[in-house]
């Protein structure tokens, strides 16, 4: 019998898992299984995926544990990069084109500071979105909910029903949401100061 040319030494293996469940906001991921590579892991963008380079020898819950490792430092990695408003507004355009087949198209989207109580702001009749500078340095998915809310506003005013549909789109809506809510609640606790040892 032939041997399987998928699991020969020295060739890599691969299989495609589908929506990941963390990290950034990457479409799909491949993971790659080599025989050569013996204890290392390490990962990459490539294009609208993310590559997981992984020992052939790893067993599928290390596999599992491994991209979500994987997936958490590549977006905090990206997360050190900020955006200018530049790239925003081209982020945004991205967004729109992606889920809501480009009808939402902003005049201009940018950071302000002197948003301390929200995250964002639209402005229909503008067009104009805005975003808070506290989310800088939060994860791309984050950033990315954001704006798809209120780029959601340009088509949908309100919070209804229908506008909540339009959000049902982004995969990651009930996890951002959890991350901020996060933020908010870490910034309401007691900041008790230091203890001292005597």
């Amino acid at each position: 019998m032939p041997a399987d040319p998928l699991h020969s030494a020295g060739t890599p293996q691969r299989s495609t898992t589908s929506q990941p469940t963390s990290g950034s906001g990457a479409s799909a991921i491949e993971v790659r299984r080599s025989s050569r590579r013996r204890r290392t892991v390490s990962a990459y963008r490539e294009g609208d995926r993310t590559v997981v380079l992984i020992p052939a020898r790893m067993s599928e819950a290390e596999e599992q544990r491994w991209v979500s490792v994987m997936l958490d430092k590549l977006a905090a990695q990206e997360s050190k990069r900020v955006l200018g408003d530049t790239e925003l507004s081209e982020r945004a355009q991205r967004l729109s084109a992606q889920y809501f087949d480009g009808r939402a198209r902003p005049a201009s989207v940018r950071w302000v500071t002197n948003q301390n109580t929200r995250w964002g702001s639209c402005t229909p009749s503008e067009g104009s979105i805005r975003l808070s500078h506290r989310l800088q340095g939060m994860p791309e998915y984050v950033v990315d909910y954001v704006l798809l809310h209120e780029l959601a506003h340009l088509l949908v005013p309100g919070h209804g029903p229908r506008f909540w549909r339009l959000l049902e789109a982004y995969p990651r809506t009930e996890r951002a949401k959890g991350y901020l809510e996060g933020v908010v609640a870490a910034d309401r606790l007691p900041h008790l100061p230091g203890v001292r040892e005597e």
